[in-house]
C-alpha cells in the first residue's frame, strides 16, 4: 500500500479541497500519513495570491525531498494553474495538475511512477467548468465547506479569476431564499458523500 502525504498552502478553499482529495486516495486504498512519515507520494496544494506563496511552494518541495528523496511530488492548486512551466523547473517535481485536472489526479497519474521528465496535465482555465463539492473533515479544528469555485469579477490586483476561472453554474442549483438552512440543505444534496460525515 502506497503512503501519501498532503501539504496545503493558502486559503480555506484549498484546505477543503485537499481534504476531499485525501479521502479519494483513501477510498482507492492509499494510506494517508503525516508529511514527515516518509510517504511515497506528496501532494502539495498551492496558492498564488502573493509571490511569497510561490516561494513557499519551492521550500515545501525541498523539505519533502529531504524527508523522502524518492517520493513522487505532485503540485496542484492556483500556482499550478497559473505557472505550470515554472513549477516543472523546480528540482524534484514529478507532476503538475491544473484546476480542471486536480480531482482526477489518481487516474491521470497512473500509479505515481516516476518518469524521466515531469508530467503536466493542464487545461486553459475556461475548461474548468465542473464543480466539485469539497469539505474538510478531521483535518483541522473547524470543518471548511467549499461553497463556490471561481470568481466572476476581474479585479486588476487579483489572480483568483485567472487561477480558478469564472464561477460555474451548477445545473442542479435552484434559487432559494439564501438562508443558512437552505444553503446547508443544498450542500448536503450536492455532496455525494456528505451524508457519511454529517
Amino acid at each position: 500500500m502506497k503512503k501519501v502525504a498532503f501539504y496545503t498552502l493558502g486559503c480555506k478553499l484549498n484546505y477543503s479541497e485537499t481534504s476531499t482529495i485525501a479521502r479519494l486516495f483513501e477510498q482507492r486504498g492509499y494510506q494517508r500519513v503525516d508529511f514527515a512519515d516518509t510517504p511515497d507520494i506528496f501532494i502539495i496544494n498551492t496558492c498564488s495570491v502573493t509571490d511569497n506563496a510561490d516561494k513557499k511552494c519551492r521550500k515545501i518541495v525541498k523539505e519533502a525531498l529531504k524527508i523522502s528523496p524518492d517520493a513522487y511530488v505532485t503540485i496542484i492548486g492556483c500556482y499550478a494553474q497559473l505557472k505550470p512551466q515554472e513549477i516543472v523547473e523546480i528540482p524534484g517535481v514529478d507532476a503538475v495538475l491544473g484546476a480542471a485536472e486536480k480531482f482526477r489526479l489518481i487516474d491521470l497519474l497512473d500509479g505515481f511512477e516516476k518518469k524521466t521528465q515531469p508530467v503536466i496535465h493542464h487545461s486553459p482555465i475556461i475548461e474548468a467548468k465542473d464543480y466539485y463539492c469539497s469539505f474538510s473533515q478531521n483535518d483541522r479544528t473547524r470543518t471548511f465547506l467549499k461553497v463556490q469555485d471561481g470568481c466572476n469579477y476581474s479585479c486588476a490586483f487579483c489572480t483568483i479569476p485567472l487561477a480558478t476561472g469564472r464561477q460555474p453554474q451548477r445545473p442542479d442549483r435552484k434559487r432559494s431564499s439564501g438562508s443558512p438552512a437552505d444553503s446547508s440543505e443544498r450542500c448536503k444534496r450536492n455532496c455525494a458523500d456528505w451524508r457519511k460525515y454529517w
